[in-house]
């Protein structure tokens, strides 16, 4: 997991990612987007953007929106890397892009950093032997496990 703080979360870790894909995409952050792209109510998100705002990961105006802190923003960087890895694995592997997001999201909280450049690694080399994934995805589509 990224180090935020000494007591980091996955929920902390999903909401800063979630907030820097909408400035990415949109420009900004509102609550209602965060909600409705997390499936959660306005007022959960409420309640963590003030969290993460008092943990200096966001600086929010209530009924102006919220900007990531430097420190906010590495960490959704860092963890949108991690994810982006993943995906890349698992996709070269293979997996179903459904399955994909569903172990990622799992995955990229609790995968240490060693073990993720380790991914980054195999990834690259796998990307340069297209003959050894075509077996695995053969094998795979054969049900050999």
């Amino acid at each position: 997991m990224v180090k935020t703080t000494n007591r980091s979360s996955s929920a902390t870790e999903d909401y800063l990612e979630r907030i820097q894909e909408l400035i990415e995409a949109k420009g900004y952050a509102r609550m209602v987007d965060i909600a409705a792209s997390l499936g959660i109510s306005q007022a959960s998100v409420t309640n963590m953007v003030k969290r993460l705002d008092a943990e200096g990961f966001v600086l929010y105006e209530k009924y102006r929106g919220l900007v990531l802190t430097p420190e906010g923003e590495r960490i959704a960087k860092e963890i949108a890397r991690r994810h982006r890895i993943l995906a890349d694995f698992l996709s070269q592997l293979g997996v179903s892009s459904e399955e994909v997001e569903r172990d990622v999201e799992g995955m990229e909280h609790h995968l240490s950093l060693e073990s993720l450049e380790a991914i980054e690694r195999l990834c690259q080399q796998l990307a340069s032997h297209p003959d050894l994934l075509a077996k695995n995805k053969q094998g795979s589509q054969q049900g050999i496990h």
